[in-house]
């Protein structure tokens, strides 16, 4: 966005800004986090011209963007109005919640963009040959995989893909040895657009799920809980299973062998020390006799 500008030459300039209506405030747009590192000002006070850099634009961006002049003199500022109205286009990909194999099915790259001259479709980045609104699919194996569409002229701003959970992970905490009576988490995580809503959690050789959610939450854990774990996530276009994991717990008598371990250290440590400190005593008594033993 840019602007030209003027103001009487006798006032001399000392700031100016680009500010975001309304705005009570009436503060430049880097004061606001949400802009603070997607805003770039380039201004040239010879030419008084100014240009407003938006960068990671989003819905949220539309509005009315007005440049800002301050001078020496207190009461004379301006904001140049009316300002810049921005609109945002919005681009998705929209598919069924549910997708079965050998059905076929329909993506749609939604646009509201009035000004579209046709679209263009993406496999994992690459493009295919298909250039209108939809793209069909007989749900082949082969058709797995990230879709995402554009329109024709601004290429460069594709949709976000839509595919189902992948990479999908669990991770353990705290990591490191399990005791009895320890609290222990189990995290689910996974790559997805639109991001996985759905998490279940099975133990192996158990039929049917043993909890649900992104965090799987064992209190007071026990050896009954001993075992080989694993989490599915799954959004409207799939589902994916992590990794196994083991969760090996340790009894009681492994704790309390590790505190006595500790304490025997603990005492030991207390004993070398008294030893090294009754030496040295033994040394300074020592010392002080065959000084005196000198004199004489």
């Amino acid at each position: 966005m840019s602007c030209s500008y003027t103001y009487p030459q006798q006032y001399k300039l000392i700031e100016t800004f680009w500010i975001k209506m309304p705005d009570a405030g009436i503060k430049s747009l880097i004061e606001y986090p949400e802009y603070k590192d997607r805003v770039e000002y380039i201004e040239d006070r010879q030419k008084q011209t100014a240009v407003l850099r938006l960068h990671n634009v989003t819905k949220n961006d539309e509005s009315e963007y007005c440049f800002r002049l301050i001078t020496e003199k207190y009461k004379e500022r301006w904001i140049g109005q009316p300002g810049i109205q921005l609109k945002v286009s919005a681009l998705q990909v929209k598919a069924p919640q549910l997708v079965l194999e050998k059905e076929r099915v329909n993506l749609t790259c939604d646009s509201t963009c009035i000004l579209t001259d046709g679209f263009i479709w993406y496999k994992n980045g690459q493009v295919l040959k298909i250039q209108s609104e939809t793209l069909q699919l007989q749900s082949e194996r082969s058709d797995s995989g990230r879709y995402s569409c554009a329109v024709r002229g601004p290429e460069h701003l594709p949709s976000p893909a839509v595919n189902p959970p992948q990479n999908t992970s669990v991770f353990i905490s705290p990591s490191g040895e399990i005791v009895e009576g320890d609290s222990v988490t189990l995290s689910c995580s996974s790559d997805s657009n639109p991001p996985a809503l759905i998490f279940s959690w099975f133990k192996e050789n158990q039929s049917s799920a043993v909890g649900s959610g992104q965090s799987f939450i064992i209190s007071s854990i026990n050896s009954s809980h001993s075992g080989r774990y694993y989490c599915e996530a799954q959004n409207q276009h799939g589902s994916q299973r992590s990794a196994i994991v083991s969760v090996s717990v340790k009894g009681i008598f492994y704790k309390q062998t590790l505190l006595l371990s500790a304490s025997r250290i603990l005492k030991k440590i207390s004993i070398f020390r008294n030893m090294t400190a009754s030496l040295i005593l033994l040394n300074h008594i020592s010392f002080q006799k065959w000084s005196l033993s000198g004199i004489f």
